[in-house]
């Protein structure tokens, strides 16, 4: 019956968009080739695997203790799996270095290597999932307030090499899974105070970078992303948004916009369009900041539904990628994947129903009335019954089904490694 009902819904849909010049097939296709970066740390609280103890640094926090998070590599991939069972369409998955097989042992990061995630690749291949990766600057013993930017040569250099090696297992995935793996530089560098040294700091950032990215790779992309502060780090930070906006378009670099990486009342989706001009390509996380970088789970509010919206407008479906990057320990933790994978489907496919020709004519002959109140409608047309349909025709649970599916996997798993 359920089934019966969400194609009678969505046949409806579907006459009422087609009114409006949108082909909701074309859309579901669209969807279809809608691939989000799923992130590894939700799952343990960005705890990682290389067992040398210590808690989370770098201006990053994680709240919460709820039971059943993942403990090692295998219980971790079971949970990822799981979650992306109850998601639509096919994702990725986007590794810290600290996620490495090590075996139980203990490899500094100027150490790592491709044997580390070797079995990451295979497991890829495995379960069907392209992969990503990103450098690990906190939680270290060298990490203090600065890494790759920090005066002492030998500090910088432990962290330019540990730079170097993740490019280079990048590199590895990329050209074993047949796609490029993006990889993503962040450091949390910074001061808690006033500085009065600003640009040596960022003369050094500088420097490590291009020691870093003088290798060319054809089978990995780089992308450097930007932050407004960390916890500790509150007065200034090495690698602002004007640093590595112009460090980008600067050397044809893709850029990450972290949704949680600006202040409060800035808006993310009005960089789209200004960055695409001088940028080839722009990766995001896709977070959910509330009052500062707070990490919490991606829903369908307004800031998410503009960003998605302005990247359909633009024009750049095929120079965005979509990363999540949320983390948060109060709640089940397979259920935090798929709330936020779920929303940020649900934005793209919104942005995607958008009657943007009519919209545009509307605003190209001055008519404000019409594209006011056509845009407002459009938050009132059955879009929801074409994400049922998208979630149907991917075998998972339709609306608050899986709901029942992520409380069993609490019971039958998660409750027993406590």
């Amino acid at each position: 019956m359920k089934e019966e009902l969400v194609r009678k819904a969505y046949e409806v849909a579907k006459e009422r968009y087609a009114a409006l010049g949108v082909d909701t097939e074309k859309v579901l296709k669209q969807m279809q080739d809608f691939h989000l970066s799923m992130h590894c740390w939700q799952a343990d609280d960005v705890a990682g695997f290389e067992n040398q103890g210590g808690s989370l640094t770098g201006g990053i926090q994680v709240n919460g203790n709820y039971p059943g998070k993942a403990r090692n590599i295998d219980e971790l991939r079971a949970d990822i799996l799981y979650a992306k069972s109850l998601i639509p369409g096919t994702h990725r998955l986007n590794l810290h270095e600290i996620y490495g097989d090590f075996g139980g042992k203990y490899v500094d990061r100027d150490q790592c290597g491709v044997e580390h995630f070797q079995s990451w690749i295979e497991w890829g291949k495995e379960n069907n999932t392209l992969l990503d990766f990103n450098s690990t600057s906190f939680s270290h013993a060298k990490s203090g307030d600065l890494s790759l930017s920090n005066p002492d040569k030998g500090i910088r250099d432990f962290w330019i090499e540990h730079s170097k090696r993740c490019r280079a297992i990048s590199e590895a995935i990329g050209k074993a899974q047949g796609d490029p793996c993006i990889m993503n530089t962040w450091v949390h560098d910074g001061s808690k105070d006033l500085t009065v040294n600003r640009l040596m700091y960022r003369e050094l950032l500088k420097d490590s970078l291009d020691q870093i990215f003088a290798q060319k790779y054809d089978n990995m992309k780089d992308c450097v992303e930007s932050k407004v502060f960390g916890i500790g780090l509150e007065s200034y930070t090495v690698g602002s948004n004007d640093f590595y906006t112009s460090y980008a378009a600067k050397n044809n670099m893709m850029i990450t916009l972290d949704t949680g990486h600006f202040h409060p009342t800035e808006s993310v989706a009005d960089k789209v369009s200004a960055m695409l001009l001088f940028v080839p390509e722009l990766m995001l996380h896709v977070s959910r900041p509330v009052r500062w970088d707070s990490d919490h789970v991606t829903i369908m509010d307004d800031p998410t539904m503009d960003l998605f919206s302005e990247i359909v407008r633009a024009g750049a479906l095929d120079r965005v990628h979509y990363g999540l990057d949320y983390f948060d320990g109060t709640l089940n933790r397979i259920g935090a994947y798929v709330i936020g994978s779920r929303a940020a489907q649900k934005c793209m496919l919104r942005a995607l129903l958008e009657p943007i020709a009519t919209l545009r004519k509307y605003e190209l002959e001055d008519k404000k009335f019409q594209r006011l109140a056509l845009l407002e409608e459009c938050k009132n047309m059955p879009w929801n019954a074409v994400y049922d349909e998208f979630c149907l025709r991917n075998n998972v649970p339709v609306g608050e089904e899986y709901l029942a599916a992520v409380e069993k996997y609490e019971a039958d798993v998660l409750s027993k490694r406590n």
